[in-house]
Order: C-alpha cells, then structure tokens, then sequence
C-alpha cells in the first residue's frame, strides 16, 4: 500500500509503498477513504510522542470500509462503513469497566502506538468496542473529522464542561477543535466568545456561533491582555473557558479568563521542553476554579453527538475546509507547526 512514512523527528515524510497490515484476532483492517490532518499529527512527527517508534505512518481521525476481519470480531464485515476514536479501548480494564474508553488503561492509538491511517489501509485493534458505524448520509470526510476534533470538543464542551444555555463560554485557539468547540458550545445555548491570532480563524468562529471575538495577536485599545478582554467581554468571566490550542500562553489565558467558580478544560497538548507547564493556581484557589482534562470520547458515547448531526443541529462538515491528496500530505504535515490555519484538512488517500 502507498503510505506517509517519516524515518527521523522533524525531517520531511514521503509518501513510499510499505506492507499492507493485516488484522489482530480482535481487530479489523479498514481501506481508508479520508482522514483527517491534526496538530496532534504534528506533534508526533516532532517528537513528543514517547509511543511513537520509527519509521512511522502518522493518522488518527478516519473513516473507510471494512477490508478484513479477525477472528474473534462479532459485530463487524467486511464493507461496513466505519469511524473510530482516536484512542482504542480495551474493554476490560477497571477505566473501561467504569465506562471510561477515553481514558482506557490499554489503549492503544492508530498513527502513536502503532501505523496509523496515512494510509490506504489501517489496523484497528478490539473492534467490537471501538469502531462506530458510519450514518449512510455522511461523507467520509465528515465522518473522519468526528474521531479526534470534533468529538474531543463535544466531550470537552458537553460531558466535562457541563456547558449550559445562556453561559459564557471562552474558546482559546479557533483550528479544528476550537472551532468545534464554537459550534457545540452555540448549538447548546451558550454565548461564545472565540480567541485567536488569525482574523480568518476569528471570522469562521462568527460563522460557526461565536457572539464576541478577541484577536490574542495585539492588545485593544483599553485592554492589555486577552483574558482581560474576555473578563470585560463576558461581565466578569467565562463560565466555561477551553484552551483548544496548547501553549502556556493560552492555557493561563483561559484560567485568568474565567468568572468565580468557572471550570477551565485542557484539550489542546502543551508538550514543554521539561514536561511541564505554569499554570495560575493562585488564581484557581482564590476563585474555586476547576481545571479538567478532556481526552478524546469514547464510541459508546458517540450516540447523542451523531443524532445532533443527524438533526442538523451540528454541521461537523462545514469544518472541513479543505481537502488533499495523499501525495501532498508530507508538506501539510510540516506547514502545521508554523501555520495551523482553520478548520480541517481532509486527506484522501485514493485520490
């Protein structure tokens, strides 16, 4: 099969033939039709993946058919239309017992712990407990941006923020999750106010719902930083802040954004060359703020998402902004440090 490999951290990847994988007993091998290009894509291809082995095939967000099956999986043929979250849960463990897939003690995730979906075929491990049919009206590529982006920003926003209609909710970093989180946080009632550098990451927030914006690249006129101009925005703070980006710049923007009592969720990566990142605890403690995580979503949790899509309430594939051939995958892959952008690139592979 054509597949994206890189040999070293940060030298540019080639799209070159590699072996076709083939199934575990509790997996399936999926011919992929689209895939999304994630920052966290990047980020692996830098090095701050200590599961990443090399050489290596990135890709995490996708969608396909069906190609083969192992032995010991029940609920899925071959041509079934299918996504998956971008972490695979075992089943078994006490984090999956509890109903916790997303934070599964074994996990393991296609394009980290093993060759991932830049790719025409991909391995997926415990099928029967990740995959996720694809609805016969989705397009791939709006399945595939679900995976990662979109359902990482509906838990985040949804399930840890416990967001509420009429709330202020601060999104710090308008790419693909923040402008997920944009449109989740608006179709659940809430006010949104949408941080970034970029004017035309800002003006796809205002499509996607949000009611204010803040341009973090300079100060305003009265306002000297951006959680100040979120505070004064918001009459006091954001209810829910997220940082859907993943620097200590905007992770402490969002918590010194936030109201008394408000409930700030991490979902962007923050890697840091000594692993650690400051965080306004002070602030935290003078506030009662609480400061989540939020890690992906698990596929039995997809339900009440896909019905919103279903519904239209949610239009996940108005966020795919662009889409490109497998060949021109390696140049995206390296432009994503310097120029996230907006919205969500599409890969397809058979293109």
């Amino acid at each position: 099969m054509r597949a994206v490999v890189f040999e070293r951290y940060g030298e540019q990847a080639a799209v070159r033939e590699v072996p076709d994988p083939r199934p575990a007993d509790h997996g399936v091998v999926v011919r992929v039709e689209a895939t999304g290009l994630c920052r966290s894509d990047w980020h692996g291809w830098q090095g701050h993946d200590p599961d990443i082995a090399l050489p290596h095939v990135p890709g995490h967000e996708l969608a396909g058919v069906v190609e083969a099956v192992g032995a010991r999986v029940s609920r899925w043929q071959p041509g079934d239309r299918v996504t998956v979250p971008f972490v695979c849960a075992c089943g078994t463990c006490p984090a999956c017992a509890a109903g916790d897939h997303q934070i599964c003690e074994r996990q393991t995730q296609p394009g980290f712990t093993h060759w991932g979906s830049f790719a025409q075929y991909v391995a997926l491990d415990h099928a029967d407990v990740n995959l996720v049919a694809v609805p016969d009206d989705m397009s791939s590529a709006t399945a595939a941006s679900l995976g990662c982006r979109f359902a990482t920003a509906f838990r985040a926003v949804v399930q840890q923020g416990r967001v509420a209609a009429g709330e202020w909710v601060a999104v710090h970093g308008c790419g693909g999750v923040g402008l997920s989180a944009v449109m989740i946080a608006a179709a659940s009632g809430a006010r949104v106010v949408a941080v970034d550098v970029s004017p035309g990451a800002l003006d796809l927030a205002r499509k996607f719902g949000a009611v204010e914006c803040v341009d973090a690249s300079k100060p305003t006129d009265t306002l000297t930083d951006t959680a100040a101009a979120v505070r004064d925005l918001t009459g006091g703070g954001a209810h829910l802040s997220l940082d859907a980006l993943g620097s200590p710049v905007t992770c402490a923007a969002s918590v010194n954004g936030l109201r008394r009592r408000g409930r700030h969720v991490q979902v962007g990566l923050l890697p840091s060359p000594d692993g650690t990142t400051p965080v306004p605890m002070a602030r935290a403690i003078a506030l009662e703020l609480e400061l989540l995580g939020s890690h992906g979503m698990a596929a039995h949790t997809y339900p009440p998402m896909l019905e919103l899509v279903r519904a239209g309430i949610l239009r996940p594939d108005l966020l795919v902004t662009s889409t490109i051939p497998l060949d021109a995958a390696p140049a995206a892959l390296a432009a994503m440090g310097t120029a996230p952008g907006a919205g969500v690139t599409v890969i397809e592979p058979w293109s």
